[in-house]
C-alpha cells in the first residue's frame, strides 16, 4: 500500500473528503483503542492522503471523548508526515469576522483531563512546543486558503477550553484581555501529540461566531457554527485540493525541526525502557529505539 504523504483530520461539519481517487476504507488497531472513525485513503490531486473524521462521521464524540492519541498513532503508523488539521473557531476580535479563515502560529490550552502525551510507563521525552504549529505547512496552507479565495489571517493565538459547552459572557470577557485571537475545543491535545510523533502539524480554522463577548452579534450556538460551516465547504475543500497539488508537484524533504523533535526531547536510557513500551510506540521511537 501507498504510504499517504499527507492526513486531513476534519472537525465539525468536516466528516469526508470527496474527489479521492482510488479511495479505500482502513480500520487500524492502536495500543490506544480505536481511531475516532475509519481512515479513507485516496489520491487527491496527485498525492496520496489520509482523511479522518474526528467526532466521528455523524458527529459521536465530544471534543473530551475524542480519542487523540489512537487517531495520531493510526495516521504515524501509517506513514503520514504532514497533518492538516480543520477546525471550527470563535473569534475573540472584529477584525476575525464569520466566514474568515485563520492559520493560527500559537496555542492556549485550557483543557483539563484529556491524556496529551504518547509518554510514560517508563519512558520520559520533554519536546520543545514553543511553536506548536509548523512553520512551513501553515505557510502553504495559508497560501492556498488564500488562492482558493478566502480571507485568510496568517498567525494568532488559540485558546482551548475543555467544553463541551461554549464560554460564558464573563468568561469570553476575560478571555479577550488575554489576548488571543480565536478559541476553540480539539487542537489540545491533538497538536502536541503530533509533535511527539514528529509529523508537521498545521490548522485551518473557520470562524463561525464571535464567542460571547460581542454585544451587537448573537452569541454562539450550534446552528451559526454550521450555517458558518456549510458556507466555508468549498473553500476548504479547495484549499486542501492546492495544497496536495502543489505538496505532490514539489516533492521535498522536510526542512523543519518537526521530524527529529525527538531526537532532544527522550532523556530515559534505552537499555531502561521496557520492551513492552518500546513496542506500544515503535511507529513514533523505532528509529531512535529499536527492539
Amino acid at each position: 500500500m501507498q504510504q499517504p504523504a499527507l492526513a486531513i483530520i476534519g472537525g465539525t461539519g468536516v466528516y469526508d473528503i470527496r474527489g479521492l481517487d482510488n479511495a479505500e476504507e482502513l480500520a487500524v488497531s492502536t495500543p490506544f483503542g480505536a481511531p475516532s472513525d475509519t481512515i479513507r485513503l485516496g489520491t487527491l490531486s496527485g498525492l496520496r492522503v489520509a482523511f479522518l473524521a474526528r467526532h466521528g462521521r455523524g458527529h459521536r464524540l465530544l471534543p473530551g471523548e475524542v480519542p487523540y492519541r489512537a487517531n495520531i498513532w493510526a495516521l504515524k503508523s501509517l506513514g503520514v508526515e504532514r497533518i492538516v488539521s480543520v477546525s471550527a473557531c470563535g473569534s475573540m476580535k472584529d477584525a476575525y469576522a464569520p466566514g474568515d479563515i485563520v492559520v493560527p502560529d500559537q496555542l492556549f490550552d485550557r483543557t483539563r483531563s484529556r491524556p496529551g502525551t504518547f509518554f510514560g510507563e517508563g519512558l520520559v521525552a520533554h519536546i520543545a512546543f514553543a511553536e506548536p504549529f509548523c512553520p512551513g505547512l501553515s505557510r502553504m496552507l495559508c497560501q492556498a486558503c488564500q488562492d482558493a479565495g478566502a480571507r485568510v489571517h496568517a498567525g494568532g493565538t488559540y485558546l482551548i477550553i475543555e467544553g463541551p459547552r461554549f464560554s460564558t459572557r464573563g468568561e469570553s470577557l476575560v478571555f479577550r484581555r488575554w489576548g488571543v485571537d480565536i478559541i476553540g475545543m480539539t487542537a489540545v491535545p491533538e497538536a502536541q501529540l503530533a509533535r511527539e510523533a514528529e509529523m508537521c502539524y498545521a490548522l485551518m480554522a473557520h470562524v463561525t461566531d464571535y464567542d460571547s463577548w460581542h454585544e451587537s452579534e448573537a452569541a454562539v450556538s450550534v446552528e451559526m457554527v454550521v450555517k458558518i460551516l456549510h458556507r466555508n465547504a468549498d473553500l476548504a475543500k479547495q484549499a486542501i485540493a492546492i495544497l496536495a497539488s502543489r505538496l505532490a508537484s514539489e516533492p521535498a524533504a522536510r526542512a523543519c525541526e518537526c521530524p527529529n523533535v525527538l531526537g532532544q526531547a527522550l532523556l530515559t536510557a534505552p537499555g531502561s525502557v521496557p520492551a513492552a513500551t518500546k513496542e506500544r510506540l515503535r511507529p513514533i521511537i523505532g528509529k531512535y529505539m529499536p527492539l
